[in-house]
């Protein structure tokens, strides 16, 4: 029987909700977030930080209607509640800074997510004034509480259905036979220049080094952000820059130097072994 919750995939195809999407990612790319941004996404852990801020703001919240039911402590229910909103501006704008660097169906879920989670802090907003004042924000707190459920639902669903800010290069070391493996000859590789080369189901980048040209740098081709063609991007100062969201690695090692990415990309040794460039998973990736 067809899982009644699937039905959330209709937001995916909903175009019409890109009149919403497309103005807030060019907001949020216009911020002047600085070396900001790569922090808010979350790059200097590895992955991104927006699923770790939500938790203090939930939690709060959470905790604050547990008082509420139990009909406990209303001074300590105040102070939660005004934790969570509080909480929440930050991890609206680590979403945020995620959000203007997905594809577009993810975009498509992301609105209405962000939607549902605006919902909860001007629901929290209301009831926090009226408990101010000395009246019930019970129910307020309830409805708050049910809307950012419904924004951590869909949140979720970005995360596990639509693979919005996993690890997209995880799953190559699976994929690739240990050993060495040619991908052509020396010739083949314009010094400077990238070129995609198959390594089993593996689309491999090779950039043969402009100054150093015995020196041939290979990393996997599909970036880890969201598997942008790596070798469509441009090469410069021994670095790959995705030509989707603009992800940028460095090709002797493949690490991050410029997000939307948290993650390395997969980095290959390379040698010329009887006339042909072989590469070979760098050791410490293989599985």
């Amino acid at each position: 029987m067809r899982n009644p919750l699937s039905k959330i995939e209709v937001l995916e195809d909903a175009d019409r909700l890109d009149r919403i999407a497309s103005p807030v990612r060019t907001g949020v790319h216009a911020l002047p977030l600085g070396p900001l941004r790569d922090a808010l996404r979350g790059r200097w852990q590895g992955h991104p930080l927006h699923p770790v801020l939500v938790q203090t703001p939930i939690g709060a919240w959470a905790s604050a209607a547990l008082l509420d039911l139990s009909r406990g402590n209303e001074r300590a229910a105040r102070l939660l509640v005004a934790a969570g909103l509080a909480t929440a501006a930050p991890a609206a704008l680590a979403g945020a800074v995620d959000f203007a660097d997905q594809l577009p169906e993810q975009e498509r879920v992301g609105v209405v997510h962000a939607a549902a989670n605006t919902a909860a802090v001007a629901l929290y907003a209301a009831s926090l004034a009226a408990r101010n004042k000395g009246r019930s924000g019970r129910l307020l707190g309830f409805a708050g509480l049910t809307a950012a459920t419904a924004g951590g639902f869909l949140g979720g669903h970005m995360a596990y259905r639509q693979a919005a800010g996993v690890n997209h290069g995880q799953p190559v070391p699976h994929l690739i036979d240990a050993g060495w493996h040619a991908v052509g000859a020396p010739e083949e590789f314009p010094r400077g220049s990238a070129v995609r080369r198959m390594v089993g189901e593996v689309p491999v980048l090779v950039v043969r080094d402009s100054d150093s040209p015995g020196e041939v740098h290979a990393l996997a081709d599909r970036c880890a952000h969201l598997s942008g063609p790596l070798s469509e991007g441009e090469i410069s100062d021994g670095c790959v820059t995705c030509p989707w969201h603009g992800s940028t690695f460095r090709l002797a090692d493949g690490a991050c130097v410029a997000g939307p990415s948290t993650a390395p990309q997969p980095a290959f040794d390379v040698r010329l072994s009887d006339g042909l460039v072989e590469v070979r998973l760098r050791q410490g990736q293989a599985h």
